[in-house]
């Protein structure tokens, strides 16, 4: 009797031993992106929609309201067709595209951005569970993966906006072809620029007003800590410059290029956002939902953060007010908390207004889409 109590003693403890074995082995499920910690003003609620869109970045609504939304290392490209319904499923509906950020909708058809080209995906919504091939629209575009990611969308002239980013941190190279935004056909063709000297933005909007075309801009890194600003820019008319490589944020001569052209010569920037704080995704608010001082004039910035600063900035969205002209009345963090004691959980890279009003937000570190809705 005693033998067989010592087996059976000894045989349990060896199961719990094999079981912490297994649980060191095992992988764990991914955490649950922590919304808690972030800080909104008085009466906006945040919730996580989904967490299962790795690499999430540029997002863009059909009219029926499906949310597309690109990657950047994943080369995949999602839909979910009831975002704002409980537990939305993402579909894979494009694979193995090189850093499609990028998704614009027209007409029916999805379009992508895809480094060097861009492709459509046609009556999309309709296939979503056996998606078409990409057709390519058009591959004019470099095939450097240096800020060769792209975020596009259609403007009101019915042209698709896409911008080529400088293939380094800081060089000068054709500005017909790098550093600049440009824009063609939904066919492809009469591709032309239409802004020069923009290092590299990956966020664009059009005012819903005057429908000028406001962009961000990311400035040049090793210039220290805290300059050069990362920059909110408006195109008032075709062709302008902006500054790159010659002069950052407006008043900062490069280094290596500002002997060669002085700032005066460039259009300086409506905002400076910050060194290093990655604006990227950027959206007028157009929604009702949102408190009266929010409907108009109002835009939100996502903030990717900082990779090489010594102190981290940015993992934020920002609220820029405009007064009528489209002067800057404040700047003000709207929401925080991705960065926590120097160390993110999540960084947020495209703002999107949903159909109800309330605001998305894409997070490719956490693989997160949420959504930021005013419920006092």
């Amino acid at each position: 009797m005693g033998t067989t109590r010592h087996f059976s003693t000894t045989f349990t403890r060896l199961l719990a031993l094999a079981g912490c074995a297994m649980a060191l082995w095992m992988p764990s499920a991914q955490a649950a992106p922590p919304v808690e910690r972030i800080k909104l003003p008085p009466g906006f609620r945040i919730e996580v929609l989904t967490d299962d869109v790795p690499g999430a970045r540029g997002m863009t609504l059909s009219p029926r309201g499906t949310l597309f939304v690109g990657s950047r290392g994943e080369g995949k490209v999602y839909a979910l067709a009831s975002p704002l319904a409980p537990d939305p499923k993402p579909r894979v509906i494009a694979r193995g595209l090189s850093m499609p950020v990028g998704v614009a909708f027209l007409d029916g058809a999805l379009y992508v951005s895809s480094t060097s080209r861009i492709v459509r995906l046609d009556d999309i919504e309709s296939r979503l569970d056996k998606p078409p091939q990409p057709a390519t629209i058009s591959d004019r575009f470099p095939t450097e993966t240096h800020h060769g990611w792209k975020f596009i969308a259609f403007g009101p002239d019915g042209y698709l906006y896409v911008p080529v980013g400088a293939p380094c941190n800081i060089c000068a190279r054709d500005e017909n072809r790098y550093a600049n935004i440009m824009k063609m056909k939904p066919d492809g063709s009469d591709l032309q620029v239409v802004a020069k000297g923009v290092r590299n933005t990956v966020g664009f909007a059009w005012h819903p007003a005057s429908h000028e075309l406001w962009f961000t801009d990311n400035g040049r890194d090793w210039l220290g800590d805290d300059q050069p600003d990362d920059e909110l820019n408006r195109l008032t008319q075709a062709g302008q410059h902006f500054g790159y490589p010659y002069c950052h944020a407006g008043n900062i001569a490069d280094p290596e290029f500002g002997k060669q052209r002085a700032c005066t010569d460039f259009v300086p920037p409506v905002a400076k956002l910050g060194a290093h704080v990655a604006a990227l995704g950027m959206r007028f608010y157009t929604g009702t939902q949102f408190p009266a001082e929010y409907r108009q004039n109002n835009v939100f910035i996502a903030e990717h953060g900082s990779w090489n600063r010594s102190e981290r900035s940015g993992y934020r969205i920002m609220r820029i007010v405009l007064d009528d002209s489209g002067r800057v009345l404040r700047q003000e963090v709207f929401a925080e908390g991705w960065l926590q004691g120097g160390s993110p959980w999540g960084r947020p890279v495209d703002v999107q207004v949903a159909p109800d009003g309330s605001l998305l937000v894409s997070d490719d570190m956490a693989d997160a889409i949420y959504r930021i809705r005013y419920a006092p």
